[in-house]
């Protein structure tokens, strides 16, 4: 193998500029699939924390309720037009028992009982709907950070207190240690102690969301000890639909995974997927037809030298590696450079950048674009190779 690589390399040092301008492509090749795949990666990871910053992986409700029409006597034919039963406000029966259950499943990371409800909040003349939510924040924080939104006073919704959105907080002109009375109908109300204000980064939630205690919620939205959700986290963010469907067989519960509400998103996360399989893979396809071209012009113009040496000895095995080496080494030295130009565009993007996302480096991607490049380049130079390994000596150097 040494004689080989000797050769291999003699021939690309003979070849500068050839050499110097694959080497080039290649490089630029590689740092695209690294970037963009890198780019992509950010951009999808910052997307889906994004959207899970507000809402739990499996949101696990009561069964809707079916409509039950009264049987018709034997023999009577039965036209029914009926409308949907109203769904009002459906506690999670025996809630504490799917809970328990909940917490003892594989995969499951956080399991929050939630129970939520429409009420009015009213401050002086003005009034809004609002979206009562009464949490026990050591459960909750687990499964949505609500104290990393926090820009105002801190996270407290016991002993009469509530943590309003920040728009919320804007339309009515409350302030910190400000009143707010909640009307959730029926003669229920409150008056509860803004201790803080959070923002969410979503319009609606910012301008409808009223965290309370779990008991006051409770309370106000007459379902004393009952609860509407049980919030879950998962391990596996994309294994969530599995979990799901685990949750629905177990329990007999309603169980949507944020795979299923974020249908859209999911669609545009899988088309980001298979255009950075197709970007990598026609830059592939490019690196690769690249150093063929110039082995093929490298064979051609190195007929006589070939000829030397098979009629010195060389056998056809030894020459077919000498261009496969060639190809391998192109595809590996070209592409460590481009690993390089890619890394520093990343690191480029986060220190210069918009700062909207930060871009990671998975560990496994400068590899995988090295092994990438690399295989095109011993692919793509199986053909001149096998050129080279099958030119008859006699006629090589007669040229």
């Amino acid at each position: 193998m040494w004689i080989e690589s000797t050769i291999a390399v003699r021939f690309m040092r003979q070849g500068r500029a050839q050499t110097l301008l694959i080497l080039v492509g290649i490089a630029v090749g590689v740092a695209v699939i690294v970037f963009v795949t890198a780019l992509i990666a950010g951009l999808q990871d910052n997307i889906v924390a994004r959207t899970l910053g507000t809402q739990a992986h499996i949101r696990v409700e009561a069964p809707r309720e079916a409509n039950r029409i009264a049987p018709a006597p034997a023999g009577t034919l039965q036209l029914v037009l009926e409308d949907p039963r109203p769904q009002a406000l459906r506690p999670i029966d025996n809630w504490l028992e799917a809970r328990d259950v909940l917490d003892g499943l594989d995969g499951v990371a956080a399991v929050s009982p939630v129970v939520s409800g429409p009420a009015f909040g009213r401050r002086g003349e003005a009034v809004e709907s609002v979206a009562l939510v009464g949490i026990d924040p050591a459960r909750y924080l687990r499964v949505i950070p609500l104290d990393d939104n926090m820009v105002e006073g801190r996270l407290d919704v016991g002993s009469g207190n509530a943590v309003v959105g920040r728009q919320l907080a804007e339309d009515l002109g409350l302030r910190l240690g400000g009143k707010l009375r909640l009307d959730a109908g029926g003669g229920r109300e409150a008056i509860v102690n803004v201790a803080g204000i959070f923002e969410l980064g979503v319009r609606e939630l910012d301008a409808r969301y009223v965290y309370l205690d779990l008991k006051q919620a409770q309370s106000l939205l007459a379902l004393p000890g009952g609860v509407t959700v049980i919030d879950v986290t998962v391990d596996d963010l994309f294994g969530a639909d599995r979990v799901a469907a685990r949750v629905r067989g177990l329990t007999g519960l309603q169980a949507e995974s944020w795979m299923e509400s974020n249908a859209q998103l999911m669609n545009a996360l899988s088309s980001q997927s298979l255009s950075t399989r197709m970007i990598s893979f026609f830059v592939a396809m490019s690196v690769a037809l690249g150093i063929a071209s110039v082995l093929a012009v490298s064979v051609a113009q190195r007929t006589r030298e070939i000829g030397i040496l098979r009629a010195m000895g060389t056998r056809r095995r030894q020459m077919l590696l000498v261009f496969l080496v060639q190809g391998a080494v192109l595809g590996l030295v070209g592409s460590a450079l481009g690993a390089l130009a890619g890394w520093g565009l990343v690191a480029a993007f986060n220190t210069f950048g918009p700062k909207l996302f930060t871009i990671p480096m998975p560990a496994v991607l400068v590899p995988a674009a090295m092994a990438l490049a690399t295989i095109a380049g011993v692919g793509a130079a199986l053909v001149p190779a096998s050129r080279a390994s099958r030119l008859d000596p006699v006629e090589a150097i007669r040229g």
